[in-house]
């Protein structure tokens, strides 16, 4: 398992798929608030004008010597739900990153947030 306090180093290095091709660089790390255990990612993709962040799940994704290895085509992930640079994941589009990867969705029992920054 990636434990988030390791995986805060990589920010900026390539995220690559089981390919190993590029997708993009990785911005920031979303914790689940259960387990407070590393979830999703933040990739940065696009042109140096026009970038946003796209979210990949962490479920056995690999740290290489200057990569992160996610187990996901890189196709499937620039499709991913999307955020600007400067935004902050909304609470009401978790689910959608969720459902875009096949996963199951489970807020809190009082409806909160399934995923927080860190």
């Amino acid at each position: 398992m990636i434990e988030a306090a390791d995986i805060r180093e990589w920010r900026n290095h390539d995220v690559v798929d089981l390919k190993g091709r590029k997708i993009g660089a990785l911005e920031a790390i979303y914790v689940d608030t259960t387990t407070d255990a590393p979830a999703v990612a933040t990739v940065r993709t696009g042109l140096p004008t026009r970038q946003r962040l796209v979210f990949v799940p962490l479920d056995k994704a690999i740290l290489g010597p200057s990569y992160l290895k996610v187990p996901y085509a890189k196709s499937l992930v620039k499709k991913s739900p999307w955020i600007g640079t400067d935004d902050v994941l909304p609470a009401e589009q978790e689910k959608a990153i969720f459902q875009h990867y096949g996963m199951t969705y489970q807020p809190g029992a009082n409806g909160e947030r399934q995923l927080a920054r860190r």
